[in-house]
């Protein structure tokens, strides 16, 4: 029995990898400043709130990683990979602390409180790795080229505000559903984020 839920959750695990792939690849809105705007943060954050702080980040990175590889961004998905992972995590976290603390109380706030802080982290994150690509793109690692950067990065944070509000909202209306199928309550149970507790 226990093989059987350990298989439930992996493929699951997978199934959130590909559809945040895919949400990221097919509905793109293109920048102004060479980025584009996806409905993929969603799945970021259901991977974070679903899996857990080990299998959700997994799931997260993987899945954002490969959307950029097979869309040409080769040189963003290292970032995209740890950006995504660590959003998805501290989804997680905020996630278990606040139903810790509030119980059954408020689940969209708690959904949208803990969406907004992984989102939070997926901003400041793309803001830094924009400045080491940009940088790195112009070899221009000195002081005049790296505010150079900063300032052109600086130029993508609205777009990325944008996409981790539709992420949030896209999370505040799927959770309360999802939840209705059992093995997705049970394993959003707040717990100690241990490997063992999600499997099994």
């Amino acid at each position: 029995m226990r093989s059987l839920k350990d298989v439930k959750f992996l493929v699951t695990a997978a199934l959130l990898a590909a559809l945040t792939c895919i949400a990221t690849m097919v509905i793109k809105v293109p920048t102004p400043t060479l980025g584009y705007v996806h409905p993929g943060d969603g799945l970021v954050l259901l991977c974070g709130l679903i899996l857990g702080p080990v299998y959700g980040p997994l799931a997260a990175g993987i899945g954002s990683a490969m959307a950029d590889l097979l869309s040409g961004y080769v040189i963003w998905a290292p970032g995209t990979f740890v950006i995504k992972a660590f959003t998805a995590m501290t989804a997680a976290h905020v996630y278990s602390a606040l139903k810790k603390l509030l119980k059954e109380k408020a689940e969209y706030g708690v959904i949208a409180g803990c969406g907004a802080a992984g989102e939070a982290l997926m901003v400041f994150g793309y803001f830094l790795y924009n400045i080491l690509v940009i940088s790195f793109t112009n070899a221009s690692f000195d002081r005049a080229g790296i505010a150079a950067a900063a300032a052109e990065s600086a130029a993508e944070i609205p777009f990325n505000i944008v996409q981790g509000v539709l992420g949030i909202a896209i999370a505040v209306l799927l959770i309360p559903v999802l939840k209705m199928v059992p093995d997705i309550r049970r394993w959003m149970v707040p717990s100690s984020g241990r490997m063992d507790e999600k499997l099994g």
